[in-house]
């Protein structure tokens, strides 16, 4: 399990859980869980072009995570933006699937990346973790006042002078490119509720903001080492003891807030 092979999968999990505990705090703070698990499904098929491009999945995933926060943004417009963003989530899905078929490594890619496979990450991978792990939290802790307060309070935020419309697309953004770097670990199907339930769990936990976005990612963390670990022992897919473990952190949450009341 701590084999060297296998240190780069345990650096990459530990920076992305980082990430995603911190970008998911605001994810429950925000109401943002369409978002969380929309734009993994919009860069799946970036992960797809670049397998059959033979560039570097990142590049693909990045690209297209952030196509898909231009997509969301300007289908907040419609008249129905749930059914017009489902529908768009849909044809990306078939976009993916037919861009997997062409690249021949159909069944393997699509396992990967719908259903995390943290095994395969390799030293090419490590790079974009650093950047996202370190970086995501950087940003959102330096955001953390507005972000907040836009959050709870939108339109005091707005008669205030903040831009909540530029909040939001900052968050979206690096709400994107977590996702992408996620992947991976969690896969397009799961990889939002690396962000939600850690962070869904510490709010119900903890009051206060701050030391909440702290246990957030303290739990990511233990998530994603759980599951790199499991996923180990038993060549079960990783994003299977992400999803079932962040629901049990959530559903533990919820039971003990309910004893305590």
């Amino acid at each position: 399990m701590f084999a060297p092979y296998m240190q780069d999968a345990w650096i990459v999990a530990s920076l992305v859980a980082l990430a995603a505990g911190c970008a998911g705090y605001f994810v429950v703070l925000r109401g943002a869980g369409f978002a969380a698990h929309a734009l993994p499904m919009a860069a799946f098929p970036g992960a797809a072009l670049a397998g059959l491009l033979g560039i570097a999945r990142f590049y693909g995933l990045a690209v297209f995570a952030l196509a898909g926060v231009a997509g969301l943004t300007w289908l907040k417009r419609a008249q129905r933006p749930d059914a017009a963003a489902a529908l768009v989530l849909v044809a990306l899905l078939g976009l993916g699937a037919l861009f997997l078929s062409l690249s021949g490594e159909y069944a393997n890619s699509v396992y990967a990346l719908l259903f995390g496979q943290v095994l395969g990450v390799g030293a090419a991978d490590l790079p974009p973790a650093f950047a996202i792990g370190l970086g995501v939290p950087a940003v959102l802790l330096l955001c953390f006042r507005p972000l907040t307060f836009s959050a709870l309070a939108p339109d005091l935020a707005a008669a205030r002078g903040l831009s909540c419309a530029g909040l939001d697309l900052l968050f979206l953004g690096l709400l994107a490119v977590t996702a992408a770097v996620a992947l991976p670990i969690a896969g397009a199907l799961l990889v939002f509720t690396l962000m939600v339930g850690p962070a869904a769990a510490a709010r119900y936990l903890v009051r206060a903001p701050l030391p909440a976005l702290g246990l957030s990612m303290v739990l990511a963390l233990l998530i994603a080492w759980a599951a790199l670990a499991l996923a180990y022992l038993t060549s079960l897919p990783s994003g299977f003891f992400v999803g079932t473990l962040s629901a049990a952190v959530y559903l533990a949450a919820r039971l003990k807030r309910g004893i305590n009341l």
